[in-house]
């Protein structure tokens, strides 16, 4: 016979053992609600050093890719190039920098030596450089003449080393070889005054020999040398993930290093900095994104590819989702065999230029009179006028998990924009998670467009609206939100930038 409990106390060991799941897991939510908070806390507080802010201020740079495979017709050479062949007869490194500056351009970074080993400086360690070529009766150096042209232009100044180098004959001899690429490094950092970026590539071909890169050791002496450089895939920039010019909707400049010593994390990763991707966040660190494209199809010049420029609508959509995305566009300009940037592409900057003045030179909220719902600790110094004074120093802030705030901007009178832009303080972290932007009508507020991450620099394009009051919601933030800078403009239509722009040539 089977004896069963009362029903009543059976009634009662169910609902002890109900209350006793309930409350470990209450017990147990505070443990997981703090390790939350504390997550969210390192991450907002993981900040750039000096030299990665200065770098983020570029906003947007030009790449030369330039060397033998110009005169080759191909993008990889495989080292056995005679140097002979190299002669770009006009070469003008001014003509470079007059061109990016019109583009907006802020520093260029040269191919001083692609994988096909050739030296576009008299390097004493190799004899496949210029110093073999005809060009300048063989005493030429285009890193000089560059280096030269940014000074006098007001451009800075960057270089690129491929560890790749199909010509050298000690490559594959791991001990030799980084010998002997530290000796070309030292020349680099050494005799061409200031490089604010030193560019090492990943790639390598299928074929090439076993080689390990002493990365470290590089790394070491671009900081001995140029403490000032960020080192491009290396210690302070990482790569975007594509060579097509998109940097992600939600980039964050905070992410979790891994082990590697070469990249420090899957660049291709989707989702590189949200809570979810960081886990238990135990190596943040600040890695923002430089996101590099060509103005043609290929890196360099290719005779087939003149009628390939990208229109100024690509440009200026990946313009937008890429400095606007909080990164740093890095935009390829092949010179061609005369050693010129080619007229179409020129003419493409220049366009480009145009438009880009045209739209940011006039921001339509400065000065506009700001209300905050919240403010940090009621002081001024935090103060929401902060946001449109024009001062990159100032901001406006709120109480640490005060994470939603609201901003209302009155113009003074009715404007009409077609653009908005958004900068934190980014020097004590990035925290903004999303974000709405309305306007204010006859019926209430209106919702223009919507975004998520801001970091450096938020862009958005929207159509044609016309108001006096703006307000900006922000819907979540880590720890708190901060805001440095924001703006309305308005883009007129392309066809009259254009014309005005040739009318004043």
């Amino acid at each position: 016979m089977i004896h069963r409990k009362p029903l009543a106390v059976r009634f009662a060991l169910v609902v002890g053992l109900l209350l006793a799941g309930w409350t470990s897991k209450t017990f147990a939510a505070p443990d997981e609600n703090a390790k939350r908070k504390d997550l969210i806390n390192r991450a907002a507080t993981v900040t750039p050093h000096p030299r990665q802010l200065a770098w983020q201020e570029q906003e947007f740079i030009a790449f030369i890719h330039f060397t033998v495979n110009t005169f080759t017709d191909r993008e990889w050479g495989d080292g056995a190039e005679d140097p002979k062949i190299f002669n770009p007869t006009q070469l003008n490194c001014r003509q470079w920098v007059g061109v990016c500056k019109q583009a907006g351009m802020k520093t260029i970074i040269l191919t001083a030596k692609h994988h096909d080993g050739f030296c576009l400086w008299p390097s004493k360690f190799t004899e496949h450089s210029v110093k073999n070529s005809p060009w300048r009766n063989g005493r030429g150096d285009v890193v000089r003449e560059l280096a030269e042209a940014c000074r006098r232009g007001g451009l800075k100044l960057g270089l690129y080393l491929s560890p790749w180098d199909r010509h050298e004959p000690t490559y594959g001899d791991t001990k030799k070889y980084n010998r002997f690429y530290l000796n070309q490094l030292r020349e680099l950092l050494t005799n061409y005054g200031e490089v604010v970026e030193v560019w090492f590539d990943g790639a390598k071909g299928r074929d090439a020999k076993d080689m390990i890169y002493h990365w470290n050791d590089y790394y070491a002496l671009v900081r001995e040398l140029q403490p000032k450089a960020v080192i491009f895939n290396g210690l302070d920039v990482r790569w975007v993930g594509n060579e097509a010019g998109y940097a992600r909707e939600s980039e964050w400049s905070v992410v979790n290093r891994n082990n590697k010593p070469f990249g420090f994390i899957n660049a291709q990763q989707r989702d590189l900095g949200s809570l979810k991707a960081l886990g238990p966040g135990d190596n943040l660190i600040w890695y923002p994104a430089e996101t590099d494209v060509s103005i043609r199809p290929g890196w360099f010049y290719h005779p087939h590819e003149n009628d390939k420029v990208k229109s100024l609508e690509k440009l200026l959509d990946i313009y937008y989702s890429s400095v606007g995305y909080n990164s740093v566009l890095l935009l390829n300009l092949p010179p061609d065999r005369r050693g010129l940037i080619p007229d179409n592409d020129v003419r493409r900057l220049r366009e480009l230029g145009a438009v880009l003045n045209a739209t940011f030179d006039v921001n339509l909220a400065l000065g506009a009179s700001v209300t905050a719902s919240h403010r940090r600790d009621d002081n001024p110094e935090f103060g929401p006028e902060h946001i449109v004074d024009e001062n990159k120093n100032t901001y406006w802030s709120t109480d640490d998990w005060t994470t939603a705030a609201s901003l209302e901007f009155d113009l003074g009178r009715v404007k009409r924009f077609n653009r908005a832009m958004l900068q934190e303080y980014i020097a004590i972290g990035q925290r903004i998670e999303q974000f709405v932007l309305e306007l204010w009508d006859s019926r209430g507020w209106k919702e223009i467009t919507r975004g998520t991450t801001v970091g450096y620099k938020r862009l958005l394009r929207f159509d044609d609206v016309s108001a006096q009051k703006v307000r900006l919601r922000i819907l979540n933030a880590r720890l708190c939100p901060t805001l440095s800078n924001f703006g309305l403009f308005y883009q007129p239509p392309l066809d009259k930038i254009l014309a005005e722009a040739r009318a004043a040539e």
